[in-house]
């Protein structure tokens, strides 16, 4: 017999009662912090790959894939039956970090995707789900290893610096001229949350040998741009260089919430990680099948691929519309900067050109608006920046041509629409202009 449907106003039934009043519940019940939500109006009920159907009836385009978590989009059927079979086994979905038949395949899978130089010694930690926590994790592995504190973290402005005494301190000893060598040496091949900004390879290699001849450890945080996203497998790859320390959350969870830290045998064994959640098993089994899946389907040069085609469709944007300033990014990866078209004509990845005026606020309108007109359109994307006028696009790794195409389509008509209605009107064009 059936059981009783869901009380009135539970959010589980259908009608505005139900599904299409959360947005109001959780506005009511939940602190502004909930980013996404405020941004992005859309309540999902069904998704699967690319496409989100929300609440409405309406169907999405999601190129935020959890901030780049969902390697293979939602719901994807490699990551549905690995957690089916664990569910159905009737193993333990809790076990801290003791050693189970699902943590030992994750961790062969992940070791099978690295390079010899790493994989060969390596020692694999898992951490709490947090943010944060690998990263810490990461840092505490390296001032315990080699007794200083000072961690590094490469920023825009090493890009333009000599990678020498100004970011690693003196060569010598800790007490000898110049700056004291640090602790560590943290990088993260694409600062996605700094406006998608790529470290040029050639200040990657730089920086490895500098760091190598220093004893500096050298951390690399491919949270955001690992497993295939930028084109290659894992981000350093790119450079050729092969880390130290490696900081791994998002995508190797497959879309559960997963942390690891993958590092050298000989920097030691660190102190306990703290947290109840490490090395949760349905994240565990979801995290190998993903790894696994982009691996045997070579999706990293699919990656590459689409995002070649992604970054030159963008770029024609900016030949097109001045509010479109600096295009970057690496894979299926990309951040479009959008600038104020009356007072500045050009932003390049560096800044504004000097003496050009940008008034506060207008570029970060400019990309909320964009971002607005791409969700009535049927597309999600995100901002991103310390200005918040970089809109973001994660697709995951298997769009297809088809949909690559549905997406630029829906972007270059959002923007259109934005530099239509922009007070004052239409502003120059660098080049021609199509028929509107």
């Amino acid at each position: 017999m059936a059981g009783p449907g869901p009380r009135p106003g539970s959010g589980l039934g259908p009608g505005d009662g139900g599904r299409r009043g959360a947005p109001r519940r959780q506005a009511a019940r939940e602190p502004a912090a909930r980013t996404y939500a405020r941004a992005l109006p859309v309540v999902p009920v069904r998704a699967r790959g690319l496409t989100i159907e929300g609440a409405d009836g309406r169907r999405y385009l999601d190129c935020v894939s959890g901030a780049g978590t969902l390697a293979l989009g939602h719901n994807h059927p490699v990551v549905l039956d690995a957690i089916r079979a664990v569910l159905d086994s009737g193993a333990p979905l809790h076990v801290m970090d003791l050693t189970t038949p699902v943590e030992d395949a994750f961790v062969t899978e992940l070791l099978r995707t690295l390079p010899p130089g790493l994989a060969d010694r390596a020692r694999v930690r898992f951490c709490g789900p947090a943010g944060t926590d690998p990263v810490d994790a990461a840092v505490a592995l390296t001032r315990a290893a080699t007794g200083r504190t000072r961690v590094v973290t490469v920023t825009d402005a090493d890009a333009d610096a000599d990678a020498d005494e100004t970011v690693l301190g003196d060569s010598g000893g800790d007490g000898g001229p110049g700056r004291e060598r640090p602790a560590g040496l943290l990088l993260e091949p694409v600062r996605s949350e700094a406006g998608v900004r790529p470290v040029p390879d050639g200040l990657v290699r730089r920086l490895r040998a500098r760091a190598a001849d220093r004893a500096v450890p050298l951390i690399v945080d491919e949270t955001g741009t690992g497993v295939g996203r930028t084109g290659a497998y894992w981000a350093f790859e790119h450079s050729g260089v092969t880390p130290d320390v490696l900081v791994l959350a998002n995508a190797i969870g497959g879309s559960l919430p997963l942390a690891v830290v993958v590092h050298r045998e000989d920097l030691g064994e660190p102190e306990r990680t703290a947290g109840a959640f490490r090395g949760n098993q349905l994240a565990l089994a979801a995290g190998a099948a993903t790894l696994a899946h982009v691996r045997e389907h070579r999706l990293a040069a699919h990656a590459a691929t689409l995002g070649g085609r992604m970054l030159t469709g963008l770029r024609a944007l900016a030949a097109e519309f001045t509010c479109v300033g600096d295009v970057r990014g690496r894979g299926l990866m990309a951040g479009v900067e959008l600038v104020a078209p009356d007072t500045a004509p050009h932003v390049t990845a560096h800044g504004a050109r000097p003496g050009t005026a940008v008034r506060p606020g207008t570029a970060a309108e400019l990309a909320t608006a964009v971002r607005r007109e791409c969700l009535r359109r049927g597309l999600i994307v995100d901002v991103t920046g310390p200005r918040a006028n970089v809109v973001r696009l994660l697709p995951p790794l298997i769009v297809t041509e088809e949909q690559m195409s549905a997406v630029l389509d829906r972007l270059a008509d959002a923007v259109r629409a934005v530099d239509r209605d922009r007070p004052g009107g239409p502003v120059p064009l660098r080049g021609k202009r199509g028929p509107r």
